[in-house]
């Protein structure tokens, strides 16, 4: 049974491409009685299923179509499809515009269109897209990734409790906006580039936002210890390295429910 108490769990952090041990972004949240898988990127679909199976997932939310974030998609088609899951279909999966083209492009092997939408209830997202799964309410914003539509997400319960995820981005203001005194603040620390945050600028969003606790999540080139230290010089708070198989409680108390294990199917 989905858990009531708002928390995420990490499937894989890895950018561009997964790495052995750790698959590319993707995080399972959970709250409020379902469960949502966001973003999708390579080999999360197997991570997934150390905690719940595909079928018992309420919905997806996708940040942006890059493939590191939304691969395993195309494999979840198949599986929803023609495996032996027992769940309603089509499942609901939030996603930029052109998601279900994009992955329509991808599938189809002939002249007939492959039907992705009996896999899939797509909903696009837009800025200040709302939508109520369950006990909790997602809460997306358009944010800037150096060209494609890409969108942030704040998870609210009914318990008061919120996190938010960056998805990838650069540093902006509706990024901040969003992640105003939330719980729990999943940036990404991808590099120094358009389109992404540095370990020290997702510090700086952070503490712009007053988030209560950030964990980063970092790419190639950055060691996550040097990552914590580098955010640290602008954000107070406690922060943590997005590391495979963690689960965060956001609203626990100071030095509880941040980086505890998650056991399989718990």
């Amino acid at each position: 049974m989905a858990s009531d108490v708002l928390r995420i769990t990490v499937l894989g952090s890895a950018t561009p491409y997964p790495r052995p041990g750790n698959a590319c972004s993707g995080f399972l949240v959970e709250g409020g009685g379902v469960r949502v898988w966001v973003d999708a990127g390579t080999g999360t679909l197997a991570e997934l299923q150390r905690y719940v199976a595909l079928g018992e997932v309420d919905a997806v939310w996708l940040s942006h179509l890059h493939a590191d974030h939304s691969a395993d998609l195309l494999t979840a088609y198949y599986a929803l499809l023609y495996a032996d899951l027992d769940l309603p279909l089509p499942l609901p999966l939030l996603g930029p515009p052109g998601t279900a083209d994009r992955l329509a492009g991808f599938l189809t092997n002939g002249p007939v269109r492959s039907p992705v939408e009996k896999a899939f209830a797509v909903e696009e997202l837009y800025d200040g897209h709302v939508a109520r799964i369950g006990g909790l309410t997602l809460r997306s914003r358009a944010v800037e990734h150096g060209g494609p539509p890409a969108f942030a997400l704040r998870v609210e319960d009914g318990r008061g409790r919120s996190l938010v995820y960056s998805g990838d981005c650069e540093p902006c203001p509706p990024l901040v906006e969003l992640a105003r005194d939330c719980d729990l603040f999943l940036c990404e620390a991808d590099g120094d580039g358009p389109g992404h945050h540095s370990a020290a600028q997702a510090g700086r969003s952070a503490a712009e936002a007053r988030a209560r606790r950030l964990v980063t999540h970092v790419g190639p080139g950055t060691e996550p210890g040097q990552a914590v230290v580098l955010a640290a010089a602008a954000y107070p708070g406690e922060i943590a390295h997005a590391d495979p198989g963690l689960r965060f409680v956001p609203g626990a108390g100071r030095g509880e429910g941040i980086g505890a294990p998650a056991g399989p199917g718990v």
